[in-house]
């Protein structure tokens, strides 16, 4: 493999909704290239980049694949994301290694949900893009309907560069605006060839009027440009190129391509495009001045070979063998075998320059989101800013015995995917996981199974319910015991009262005149937590409220600490029934966004949540709603609200406190508990 210096390197990221056919485009541009030996399709799962079992089965991608092509002397780095949301973690980070897009438009769907949050990306992240309307050659294609709904929901400074000869399967020309040629496809070409020939009569006041658009949109970018149009001189290719070029860079257009990656009918004219209008590394800004900075952005596990770690060198040069200094574990790993990534064959270079993607096998502490440096110069880059979870699910195994096996698989796959966490509540005493969405989870259960022999099933998680008392109450504890020799004897009052939201439990020694000896009081402290640990109403612990013990006897001989503990243990059982017990459930702040013609959908929605809203804002393209619900209430929303939105909404919670639940649901918890405990026993 040729060793490319930055100037002749594209970092190209491929992004969209689901279905709009980004990997295909991507195995259709490594095939016309000649980078790669077939022509994949998604039917068969014989694309370059989606080759894991889990894609093949599903025909639609779940990890971020790298593949390459070359092309006027220059390699482009082909960087395949996936299109549903419940991945978006792989677009973000697919978006953090590249330094422009292709954004894939379906030219019978139109813009969709998935292509609205990945342009969201290219603008915070600021990354020069172009548009290709894919699937020309499908039923119901239609360029300019997708032309208008580009302008409508991503930006009106789209422009197009091109102009189809028929739409769905009369597809089989496309006029280039930058030569004013048009190029008919052959039936049957194999790596888009085509012929020039005059432009159809019936085309020609499409193409002047598509063409003035587009001199006129760069010519306003640039001073001298406009004078001269205005002028009307004519501006040579090479000039308009580069212009069009700085337009971009300067995020003022966008440049509409359209084709077909079956047929590969317009893939050339994107080979070349993406050359001459996309920056090189050489022309972009590394995120750190330092001799050698690189930055693993995904690491990906692989049957017989372990892990494969994908990385971006920013800045230096990398040779096979060389040592580097992983700066966040403050350790030294040598790269071996150093390559690059075609799909899922991994080809060794000699080399990498500052700017190339590269990949290592079995680096033992390095991981998705590490920087690697030299150990005299060491940098720590930000970490990639990856979407927030957005749904929660407890994770059970289906054999006892599998435990341990799921914790280590758990680890593994989070390793992979870090927008998936998971931890054991000891409280709860269940596993939870954190993820996208239900087709995340779905993914993450099949390739604990597939990979690490671990069968799991997903089930409710548990609620960390509470308990508290409103009233005040008081009462005797008393325990005697006399069986022959040494007895047990313990007598303490106490008194139960409630103590505000939040303030805790609180102990008062209230004892005057030795009735209780002093050394014997703490030990009625602890019966009293250790029995309000499982409640009086539901079997939940009880916080917030005071005890003050004020009276009690005792025996020369029989009392003792346990004799106490144990008295503490009966008081607190009599007293707090009699103390107004309440069942408090934990309340969740969450944060909703949605577009506005769903909104009193989704408020609605909360609201039968037993939700109280607490306002509503814009906030960019939707609307944020603030709401407090009740933690119980819950469970799958992420699922109910992509449904309620089409897609478009997202969501954020926090924990926001305890308050009293109704009678009803109280009343509900200690039944499913009782019941519970009743199937344990």
């Amino acid at each position: 493999m040729k060793v490319y210096g930055s100037n002749a390197i594209r970092n190209v990221a491929f992004v969209g909704h689901g279905a709009s056919g980004k990997t295909s485009l991507v195995d259709a541009l490594a095939w016309v290239s000649g980078s790669s030996r077939r022509h994949g399709n998604i039917k068969d799962g014989t694309t370059l980049t989606d080759y894991s079992p889990d894609e093949t089965a599903r025909q639609h991608s779940i990890n971020l694949a790298l593949g390459h092509a070359e092309w006027m002397d220059t390699k482009l780095n082909l960087i395949d994301t996936p299109g549903y949301l419940d991945y978006f973690g792989e677009v973000v980070t697919g978006l953090h290694a590249a330094d422009a897009a292709v954004v894939v438009v379906s030219g019978t769907s139109g813009v969709e949900v998935g292509t609205e949050k990945a342009w969201e990306v290219l603008d915070r992240l600021q990354l020069p893009r172009v548009v290709f309307v894919s699937l020309m050659d499908k039923d119901h294609a239609d360029f300019e309907r997708v032309f208008a709904h580009i302008q409508a929901h991503l930006t009106p400074k789209v422009v197009p560069v091109e102009i189809p000869i028929g739409d769905g399967p009369d597809f089989h020309g496309i006029i280039n605006l930058f030569s004013g040629h048009c190029h008919m496809y052959k039936k049957g070409a194999l790596k888009g060839e085509n012929e020039v020939v005059p432009i159809p009569e019936e085309y020609q006041a499409r193409y002047q009027e598509y063409s003035e658009h587009l001199t006129e949109a760069v010519a306003s970018t640039d001073d001298d440009l406009i004078e001269r149009y205005l002028a009307g001189e004519e501006i040579p290719r090479e000039q308009f190129i580069g212009a069009v070029k700085q337009a971009m860079l300067a995020g003022q257009i966008v440049p509409l391509f359209c084709g077909s990656a079956p047929l590969t009918y317009g893939l050339r004219t994107l080979l070349r495009k993406m050359v001459e209008l996309f920056p090189s590394p050489a022309e972009c800004t590394p995120p750190a001045d330092a001799p050698l900075v690189g930055r693993v952005f995904k690491t990906m596990s692989e049957p017989h070979v372990g892990d494969v770690t994908l990385f971006r060198l920013h800045t230096g040069e990398l040779r096979n063998g060389d040592e580097v200094w992983n700066a966040e574990h403050e350790t030294a790993e040598k790269l071996n075998h150093l390559s690059i990534q075609q799909g899922k064959e991994r080809i060794e270079v000699e080399r990498l320059a500052a700017g190339d993607i590269g990949s290592v096998a079995k680096l033992k502490n390095t991981h998705t989101g590490d920087t690697f440096c030299r150990r005299d110069a060491p940098v720590r880059l930000s970490p990639i800013p990856l979407p927030d979870s957005e749904a929660t699910s407890a994770v059970i195994v289906k054999q006892r015995g599998e435990e341990d096996k799921l914790a280590a698989g758990l680890h593994k796959l989070h390793e992979e995917d870090p927008t998936f966490h998971f931890e054991y509540s000891s409280e709860l005493g269940q596993t939870l996981i954190h993820g996208m969405g239900e087709r995340h989870f779905d993914t993450i259960l099949q390739r604990l199974e597939r990979k690490y022999g671990v069968h799991a099933e997903l089930t409710r998680p548990r609620v960390a319910y509470r308990e508290t008392v409103k009233g005040k109450a008081e009462g005797q504890g008393k325990h005697k015991k006399q069986s022959g020799g040494r007895g047990q004897y313990g007598d303490c009052w106490i008194r139960i009262s409630p103590r505000p939201r939040g303030a805790g439990y609180e102990f008062a020694d209230e004892i005057v005149g030795g009735v209780i000896p002093g050394k014997f009081v703490p030990a009625v402290d602890r019966g009293v937590q250790e029995s309000a640990e499982r409640g009086v109403v539901a079997g939940y612990p009880m916080v917030d409220f005071l005890v003050e013990c004020f009276d009690g006897s005792y025996h020369d001989v029989d009392s003792n600490e346990m004799s106490f503990k144990m008295a503490g243990i009966l008081a607190f059982r009599n007293v707090a029934p009699k103390a107004r017990p309440v069942l408090l459930e934990p309340l969740v702040e969450v944060l909703a966004w949605a577009p506005d013609d769903v909104l009193g959908d989704v408020m609605g929605d909360l609201s039968a949540r037993r939700g109280h809203i607490l306002g509503t804002e814009q906030d960019g393209r939707l609307i944020k709603v603030r709401a407090i619900v009740p933690e119980a209430e819950l469970y799958k929303y992420s699922t109910t609200l992509h449904s309620i939105t089409h897609g478009r909404g997202t969501h954020r919670e926090t924990f926001h406190g305890y308050a009293e639940a109704p009678p009803d649901v109280a009343a509900r918890v200690a039944a499913d508990n009782q019941k519970e405990h009743a199937v344990a026993s």
